[in-house]
């Protein structure tokens, strides 16, 4: 008898559950509303920038001479490490080496004509001092040894300005000389060598890295060169952090800090670009230059604020709402907001911790349902749900 009451029981709860079962999905049927609903938590929210780019040398020189010549004892290939100083290849022409010997021969003739007007100015003024003790002389021809002075201070005058011309024709011509010998402007590894033994150089030269000769850049100095947009320039700041990932190397993240950022900015279009430098906190050897970058920069971080999803945030005549579920039913609130970034708004004012934030108003079918689960928010039915009294 009393197997026989327990099983009459099981049937009614089985039979209750069923009708609530229909009665729920009447409810669906019938477009009754449901709600996906945060709670209103304090956190930190973190905002950011992003941008993209390229890695970069920041050291790097140009091994240019700018002379003319046939290219000899080439001793370096891609990839050499090179020290300041050390031997690259050499220059030959002949005609630098005339070149300094005329120079050479021009600038001794400045320097004796320097020393014949010392002498000239010498010899003018002993026959000036003379005529002064000589009553001989009548006062034109003491006025006449008189100039001759000045003119031979003038003759000086003009030669040491001969002098320096020549000097400085001098200089450059054994300059030039000196570049048939070409050595490495800085410690660094040889990124590009576009000359051979034999080639001949120009005497002009476009610093295009197709044609400079050798290109050094110390790997030491990769840095971060990212464009961000004219929209989102205004926010970011020098020293301010960045998270970086290279599409060439998997699960690589570094980190950096900005350091520079250009002043003018690009157009490319019609979008308009600013270069900024990002240098990187820690190098590793699988970075190259010229990479592809992608960069979150940094621009804000608050501690400890309440934030709900953007989702949650209306808009009316210029002020913000969010809907609060009160047993059950939602309750609009005026909120103040502050700081927000791609999918969360900071509320300074307006709800507290805990408050339970309705994000999104769905139909009650069941895509719309698993959709909601899978957005991680509650799903609440308008009057409550379950059975009563359970």
């Amino acid at each position: 008898m009393k197997k026989k009451n327990i099983a009459l029981i099981g049937l009614g709860i089985l039979a209750a559950a069923g009708l609530y079962y229909q009665y729920d999905s009447n409810k669906s049927e019938n477009g009754e509303v449901q709600y996906v609903t945060e709670k209103a938590a304090k956190g930190m929210m973190i905002s950011s920038v992003s941008a993209s780019g390229n890695i970069i040398v920041d050291q790097i020189a140009n091994i240019d001479p700018t002379i003319s010549g046939t290219v000899q004892d080439l001793s370096v290939q891609v990839g050499d490490r090179v020290k300041k100083g050390q031997f690259l290849f050499s220059i030959e022409n002949d005609d630098l080496g005339v070149g300094v010997d005329k120079a050479l021969a021009s600038l001794e003739q400045a320097k004796n004509s320097i020393d014949s007007a010392e002498l000239d100015v010498k010899g003018a003024k002993a026959d000036y001092d003379k005529a002064k003790d000589d009553d001989s002389y009548t006062k034109k021809q003491r006025s006449v040894l008189k100039d001759k002075i000045d003119i031979a201070r003038a003759k000086i005058i003009a030669s040491e300005k001969s002098y320096e011309a020549a000097l400085s024709d001098y200089r450059n011509q054994k300059k030039d000389a000196d570049r048939r010998k070409v050595l490495a402007a800085i410690d660094g590894t040889v990124n590009a060598v576009n000359i051979k033994n034999g080639d001949d150089l120009g005497k002009n030269s476009t610093n295009s890295p197709s044609e400079t000769p050798i290109i050094i850049g110390d790997l030491k100095t990769l840095k971060a060169e990212v464009q961000v947009n004219e929209v989102d320039i205004a926010k970011v700041k020098n020293g301010q952090k960045v998270m970086l990932s290279l599409s060439a190397i998997d699960g690589l993240e570094i980190t950096g800090k900005i350091e520079k950022i250009d002043a003018l900015g690009t157009e490319n279009s019609g979008v308009i670009t600013y270069d900024v430098t990002v240098a990187l906190d820690s190098l590793d050897e699988r970075i190259r230059p010229a990479m592809s970058v992608s960069a979150s920069i940094i621009t804000d971080t608050k501690q400890d604020i309440i934030t709900v999803s953007n989702s949650a945030i209306k808009t009316e005549a210029g002020k913000s709402f969010v809907s609060v579920l009160n047993q059950g039913a939602p309750k609009r609130k005026e909120v103040e907001i502050g700081a927000a970034n791609s999918s969360s708004t900071e509320i300074i004012k307006g709800i507290t911790e805990g408050d339970e934030v309705i994000s999104q108003m769905i139909s009650s079918d069941s895509s719309a349902a698993s959709s909601a689960v899978k957005g991680n928010g509650n799903v609440r039915m308008r009057g409550g749900s379950g059975i009563p009294g359970l």
